[in-house]
């Protein structure tokens, strides 16, 4: 079952924390808008202030805050989402793109324009760098496995989806040369792990997302039934607590919802409701 949220401006990024769905667009408010995850209608809208283009969003249970890359400004900000909402930001390196929360409640970003992963504290303490390989050329999304490697998007002259080890060499490697076939990707950018290890990707300028498996040996399309189908996936975030999928779209300018999906293996996913 799939549902949509609307919107006139390109979706940037998406993550939920219990009830509460965040979307931030590319429109330059310097507001992350708050959807409710059952009526999936908006709710409020936090403010961000100095919030520039943020590619990026990542919640985390534990500090109770949402974080929010910001590329223009290269800095991270940090909402808590209880009582005021405060925010804070901390500066990082230049072009800081997609981060992400891992196992110890840490925030690791990637710095696009000097091919870094970076772990910080939730408060913008820097932890550690990791210097990615020079043949990953504009970076993207990362995800930290539970067994302390990495899953990162990239794109230059290479298109693919890696596995990195923990001191970001890489050990397997999906794509290459830019194409539209099922070995190669076009701008691949949001991520998302289901809890068997396989990889979803968006592959945004060929309109789809691919299921890779978690060696990264196969791969096979998602079709997921929306009007018009997707345009431009550019966004990935599925709550595996509820079993939902949300992808946020550039083209589109949707977040598209899909429920009681237990792992990307399913090849199709039902009509929208």
């Amino acid at each position: 079952m799939t549902h949509v949220i609307p919107g006139d401006k390109a979706v940037t990024g998406v993550t939920s924390l219990g009830d509460d769905v965040f979307v931030v667009r590319c429109d330059g408010s310097e507001q992350v808008e708050v959807y409710d995850a059952m009526t999936f209608t908006l709710q409020r809208r936090l403010s961000v202030a100095g919030l520039g283009l943020s590619v990026s969003l990542a919640a985390c249970a534990s500090n109770s805050c949402l974080y929010a890359s910001d590329s223009y400004n290269y800095c991270v900000h940090r909402v808590e989402l209880t009582g005021s909402n405060a925010v804070t930001q901390w500066s990082v390196r230049q072009g800081p793109a997609g981060l992400t929360v891992n196992s110890a409640g840490n925030v690791v970003v990637v710095i696009r324009n000097e091919r870094k992963l970076q772990e910080f504290t939730t408060h913008g303490t820097l932890l550690h760098t990791i210097q990615l390989q020079p043949d990953i050329e504009l970076p993207r999304r990362v995800i930290e496995l539970t067994n302390g490697q990495f899953v990162i998007s990239h794109r230059g002259k290479l298109h693919r989806v890696c596995l990195l080890d923990v001191q970001g060499a890489v050990v397997e490697s999906y794509g290459g040369d830019e194409g539209s076939d099922l070995t190669r990707m076009s701008w691949p950018s949001g991520l998302a792990v289901d809890e068997h290890g396989n990889i979803l990707v968006a592959d945004q300028d060929n309109d789809r997302l691919l299921v890779l498996d978690h060696s990264l040996a196969n791969a096979h399309e998602m079709s997921v039934s929306v009007d018009g189908g997707l345009k431009r996936p550019h966004s990935l975030w599925y709550d595996k607590s509820r079993g939902r999928l949300y992808v946020g779209e550039w083209g589109g300018e949707r977040v598209i919802i899909i429920d009681h999906l237990k792992d990307f293996t399913t090849s199709h996913v039902s009509p929208q409701s």
